[in-house]
C-alpha cells in the first residue's frame, strides 16, 4: 500500500490548481476607450473564473448494412466565457461594452470597426489563458497557455440587481468567440512542427 501511495504522490506532484490561472486580453488597436497601463492588468486582476478551451471534432454518421458508421468530421471550436467582478468605477464592464459598441453600434447599426483581419486592427484580437504553477515565483510560472486566435465578444451579461443582495460584488460574463486555438509548445505542436519538417525534408529529397 505504501509503494502504490507514493507512487501516485510522485505522479501527480503538487497536481494543478484551478484558482492558479491568468487571462491576458489583447485588445484592438483601434478600439477607442481601450484599457492602458495599470488598467489592462485590473482585467486580468479581477478576472474571477473563465475555462480551459475544449477540443472538439464533429462526426459523420454514415449508415450501412443496419448499422452506423462513425467517421470523424470538421472540427469545431466552443464558445469562450470569462467572468468579472465589477469595479467600483465600471471600467472592465466599459471596455467590454465599448469593444462590442463598435462592432455593431446600438442605435444606427453601423460597424466603426467591421475590417476581419488578422492583425490587431479591425474587430478582432487574441485572448491568452494562462494556466499557471504554484511555485517560488511570485506569480507563479506558466505551465500550459492557450492563444485564442481571432476573438472578439458577442455577449456581454447583464447583472442582476436585488435588496436583497447582501455581502456581494457584483458578476458579469462575457462570451467570446474565436476561429481557433494554439497552445504554444504542447506536444500537438510539436507534432505540427515536425509534420513541416518532414515535408521539407521529402521535397528537398524528390
Amino acid at each position: 500500500m505504501t509503494t502504490k501511495l507514493n507512487n501516485f504522490l510522485s505522479k501527480i506532484g503538487e497536481g494543478v490548481k484551478p484558482n492558479m490561472f491568468v487571462v491576458d486580453v489583447s485588445w484592438p488597436t483601434d478600439l477607442e476607450n481601450k484599457p492602458e497601463g495599470d488598467n489592462r492588468e485590473l482585467v486580468n486582476l479581477l478576472c474571477k473564473s473563465t475555462a480551459l478551451p475544449a477540443s472538439n471534432i464533429g462526426v459523420i454518421e454514415v449508415p450501412f448494412r443496419g448499422r452506423t458508421v462513425k467517421i470523424a468530421g470538421d472540427r469545431t471550436f466552443d464558445t469562450w466565457t470569462a467572468t468579472f467582478f465589477n469595479d467600483k468605477d465600471f471600467k472592465i464592464r466599459s471596455y467590454f461594452e465599448k469593444w462590442l459598441e463598435q462592432i455593431n453600434t446600438h442605435e444606427s447599426n453601423n460597424a466603426p470597426l467591421f475590417v476581419p483581419t488578422n492583425s490587431t486592427a479591425g474587430y478582432m484580437a487574441t485572448v491568452k489563458v494562462k494556466q499557471m504553477r504554484k511555485d517560488d515565483k511570485e506569480s507563479g510560472s506558466i505551465l500550459r497557455q492557450y492563444d485564442l486566435l481571432h476573438a472578439f465578444p458577442t455577449n456581454v451579461s447583464q447583472i442582476d440587481l436585488a435588496y436583497d443582495s447582501n455581502d456581494q460584488i457584483e458578476e458579469f460574463s462575457v462570451e467570446f468567440q474565436y476561429s481557433y486555438w494554439t497552445s504554444p509548445g504542447t506536444p500537438s505542436s510539436n507534432l505540427n512542427a515536425t509534420v513541416a519538417a518532414n515535408a521539407n525534408t521529402t521535397s528537398i529529397t524528390t
